[in-house]
C-alpha cells in the first residue's frame, strides 16, 4: 500500500468514545512484547507513530490510526505481561471483547505471534473469540530473522498445527528487514475491501 498520510486519530476504553465508524477498520492485536507497535510502524512507515517500548504492556487503551484517509487500523493492548496490575489486567478483556464483538467497521484482526514461540492460552483465547465473532484472523508470524530458513519452516508447521491452520494462511513478517510487509498489506487491504490496485505497495 502506498503510504500518503497517517494521523493519529484518538485512544478510547469504551465504544462511546470511540472515532465514527466511517472506514473499514483493521485491527492489531498479540501478546505484549510480540513485536505488534514495531509491525504497525513498518507498515505505515512512520517510526515512531506507535510507540515501542522495553516495558511490555504500556498500551492499555484502544489507539486508533487513519490511514490515506480511508483506513483506520486498531491497536489493541498486549495481553500475556505479568507485571501489568491486576485490575488494569481485568479490564482488558471485557474492553477488548465490546470491541470485537460490537465495532460494525471492524474488517478483520491481525493475530502477531512470535515464530520462535508456541501459542500460549493467551493466543488461543484470542484466535478463539475472533471466531465466536465471526472475525476474520490474519496470523502473522514475527521475528523471522532470528531463525533460519530451516527452523522457520519447522515452527511454521508447529504453530499452524497448533492453530489448526493451514501453514500457507500464515505470514511471515521481519520488521529488521521489512521481509513480508508487501504481502501483509496486500491481504489487509483485501480484507478491507480496498483496490488492491490503486492501493499496492510501489
Amino acid at each position: 500500500m502506498r503510504i500518503k498520510s497517517t494521523t493519529f486519530l484518538k485512544s478510547a476504553a469504551k465504544p462511546a468514545d470511540y472515532p465514527p465508524a466511517n472506514l473499514p477498520e483493521i485491527a492489531f492485536a498479540g501478546r505484549s512484547n510480540v513485536g505488534k507497535s514495531s509491525l504497525i510502524n513498518v507498515l505505515v512507515e512512520r517510526k515512531g507513530l506507535v510507540r515501542t517500548s522495553s516495558t511490555p504492556g504500556r498500551t492499555q487503551l484502544i489507539n486508533f490510526f487513519e490511514v490515506n484517509g480511508c483506513l483506520n487500523l486498531v491497536d489493541l493492548p498486549g495481553y500475556g505481561y505479568a507485571k501489568v496490575p491486576l485490575e488494569v489486567k481485568r479490564q482488558w478483556g471485557p474492553m477488548m471483547e465490546r470491541y470485537l464483538a460490537g465495532r460494525e467497521t471492524l474488517c478483520a484482526v491481525v493475530l502477531i505471534l512470535d515464530i520462535r514461540r508456541t501459542p500460549v492460552e493467551g493466543d488461543l483465547q484470542m484466535l478463539s473469540w475472533l471466531r465466536s465473532y465471526g472475525r476474520r484472523p490474519i496470523i502473522v508470524l514475527t521475528k523471522i530473522d532470528k531463525l533460519t530458513k530451516n527452523e522457520r519452516a519447522k515452527q511454521t508447521a508447529l504453530i499452524s498445527k497448533t492453530l489448526e491452520m493451514p501453514a500457507g494462511q500464515l505470514l511471515l513478517f521481519s520488521a529488521l528487514s521489512r521481509e513480508g510487509k508487501e504481502q501483509i498489506w496486500q491481504t489487509v487491504a483485501a480484507a478491507a475491501g480496498l483496490d488492491s490496485a490503486q492501493d499496492s505497495a510501489p
